[in-house]
């Protein structure tokens, strides 16, 4: 397999390098934080500095082991750099698995001769308490499985048909690590499903002490089932209900935060384009990879809508964009992105193939009363086209050609 450089993420940390801010990288495990960290780590070979600058500690690694908390974490780093005098980098992956890992990096950072990098697998890196100690002094940037566009380039575009190499995509998701399995569903399945129970058990089951892991892995089930659907806490208790399954509304709520702070779903509110504020109940939640719902659920066609829909949202993050559900009176819009001063407006759809469905698709984008760019996302093969200021595209080509 050829290494694939993941500029687009590079380039937006390079402009920190040497800034005195900490540099944080969060994203599910497995997305591939430690091979951006040595991205970074060759970017400063480049420009010339030594490798006794430089310290790698990574948390995954045995060796690392006796790093336990804060003060082992100072000893070590400081013992290492004993007898530096330039500027020092510092590089600590899976930075969550120390104890109050924040003192010693908030107090290397006060020294001013260091440049921090870390990484992390879990929301909690930046809880409230921790934020505020290092409140002003961090940037981070959020790491995502692979988007479409990077897939083809580690397939080394192996297969020229777009449409195949989507499939190919929608099945088995963006981990980087599924480029050595030669794309055997078996292989990638049973490493995929091997990754969910190591986030389910280390990063929630475990850190949040949670007694019936079979009644959180049937909500998890639940989630996974309904991505691109809007449900409310509540709808997920009396599904649960429904079965037999007794369990409250602040426990549910409590669940899918936990899955959030892992990174494994994540959660969009929904927007009133009217009232122009953010609505408080009936959200939806994305998975951060597709490959999750069909190695644990099974590939469904009925589902493909919503699979879609998760791989646009992706997209659409991997951009920074903040994101939303619009809500237009009655009307649903798939997805309302803001940067700056940007916003789109999007809707997504498998196929138009009936006069209602491309009537519900068009016409809430018809009734939004100002002139920001609106997209029609679908599978279908027709040329771009452009009716009545809406955009109608590919998913395949929007996917690889929006920026």
């Amino acid at each position: 397999m050829n290494i694939y450089k993941r500029n687009n993420y590079l380039q937006k940390i390079i402009p920190f390098i040497n800034k005195p801010v900490i540099k944080i990288i969060t994203g599910i495990r497995r997305c591939g934080k430690s091979y951006l960290l040595k991205q970074i780590i060759e970017e400063l070979a480049n420009q010339k500095v030594e490798k006794n600058q430089i310290l790698y500690v990574n948390k995954e690694l045995v060796k690392f082991d006796f790093i336990k908390n804060y003060t082992d974490l100072y000893n070590y780093i400081s013992e290492s750099f004993e007898n530096i005098e330039a500027k020092k980098y510092v590089f600590i992956d899976e930075v969550q698995e120390i104890e109050n890992w924040e003192k010693a990096v908030i107090s290397l950072f006060a020294e001013d001769s260091f440049d921090i990098y870390l990484t992390g697998s879990n929301a909690h890196l930046l809880s409230s308490e921790i934020s505020t100690l290092i409140s002003g002094r961090y940037v981070e940037i959020n790491l995502y499985p692979l988007d479409f566009s990077e897939f083809l380039k580690f397939r080394n575009n192996i297969n020229n048909n777009q449409e195949d190499e989507f499939n190919l995509y929608l099945q088995f998701g963006g981990f980087p690590v599924i480029h050595f399995f030669d794309y055997n569903e078996e292989h990638i399945f049973q490493y995929i499903q091997s990754l969910y129970s190591t986030i389910l058990l280390k990063d929630i089951v475990s850190r949040f002490n949670i007694r019936n892991i079979q009644l959180f892995e049937n909500l998890t089930k639940y989630v996974f089932d309904n991505i691109g659907n809007i449900f409310s806490g509540r709808s997920i208790s009396k599904y649960l209900k429904a079965q037999n399954i007794s369990i409250g509304l602040d426990t549910v709520q409590n669940y899918l935060q936990h899955l959030e702070t892992s990174y494994l779903i994540h959660k969009v509110k929904r927007y009133d384009l009217k009232g122009k504020r953010i609505l408080e109940i009936y959200e939806k939640y994305y998975l951060s990879d597709i490959s999750f719902k069909n190695a644990i659920l099974g590939f469904q066609q009925k589902d493909i809508s919503g699979m879609l829909e998760n791989i646009v949202f992706l997209k659409l993050k991997m951009l920074d964009y903040k994101v939303f559900i619009g809500k237009l009176d009655e009307m649903e819009i798939d997805f309302v992105a803001q940067k700056g001063e940007t916003k789109i407006y999007i809707q997504v759809a498998y196929l138009l193939e009936t006069e209602e469905t491309i009537n519900r698709e068009f016409n809430v984008l018809r009734e939004i009363p100002d002139n920001y760019p609106k997209y029609v996302l679908t599978m279908d093969k027709l040329p771009k086209s452009n009716n009545e200021g809406i955009i109608r595209m590919n998913i395949i080509k929007f996917l690889l050609n929006f920026k």
